[in-house]
């Protein structure tokens, strides 16, 4: 089942936050129309500037290897990167794992990442990935591209779905554990108790609409 996750983080490590020590207000967006493959996204769109003089000759980071201005297309500069793929970031967890890049839209205080995964278990690959080489992301936002059809087959309700897909991205079931259900309640927003009630319920109604089927 495909799914779509945002995620979103703070951090400065991330190559293309050097573009805000030269232009604190831009807005940065990775051009979507280029497929992830060797040449990971090397082009970029920065907006709320004064495009007629940009220059990204003072733009330094361990993470890119080039970068230069294109173009300017209705008041946004267009921009080449060469990425340096030895330096780890969200950039690497792409390329070392089966998820595909939609969006990402960055500002001097937050970036946002949209991504598309296949299944759950390759969403979770990535996360753990990211975990494993301290790449900060935070889960945002997790969706199916179209109905789960686990609902109304496994007899679960719409916050019980939620709570056990959001628990399985998480790594909550994964043995040892990588979520707490403090971890799934934070994404929720709701309190580690609901969480597990959640849980508690989906399993059993799962459980009763698969396994004792079967043994029917």
């Amino acid at each position: 089942m495909a799914i779509e996750a945002t995620f979103t983080t703070t951090d400065g490590e991330f190559p293309l936050a050097a573009v805000f020590s030269e232009f604190p207000a831009a807005e940065i967006e990775l051009d979507r129309v280029v497929p992830t493959n060797e040449y990971l996204i090397p082009y970029f769109w920065v907006r709320d500037v004064e495009v007629e003089n940009i220059s990204m000759e003072n733009i330094t980071h361990p993470g890119i290897h080039d970068i230069r201005v294109i173009d300017d297309v209705d008041e946004a500069a267009f921009i080449r990167i060469d990425w340096d793929l030895a330096y780890e970031s969200v950039l690497t967890a792409i390329i070392e794992n089966d998820v595909s890049l939609i969006s990402a839209l960055g500002n001097e205080s937050q970036w946002s990442f949209e991504f598309r995964a296949e299944s759950q278990e390759a969403l979770s690959d990535f996360q753990s990935y990211c975990r494993d080489h301290d790449i900060p992301l935070e889960l945002t936002k997790l969706h199916a591209l179209s109905p789960f059809t686990s609902g109304q087959e496994y007899n679960l309700t719409d916050t019980q779905r939620e709570a056990m897909t959001v628990a399985f991205t998480l790594g909550y079931y994964d043995s040892p554990r990588e979520a707490t259900r403090q971890d799934i309640a934070n994404e929720l927003g709701i309190s580690p108790q609901a969480v597990g009630s959640r849980l508690q319920r989906g399993t059993r109604r799962l459980i009763s609409s698969t396994l004792m089927q079967l043994e029917q």
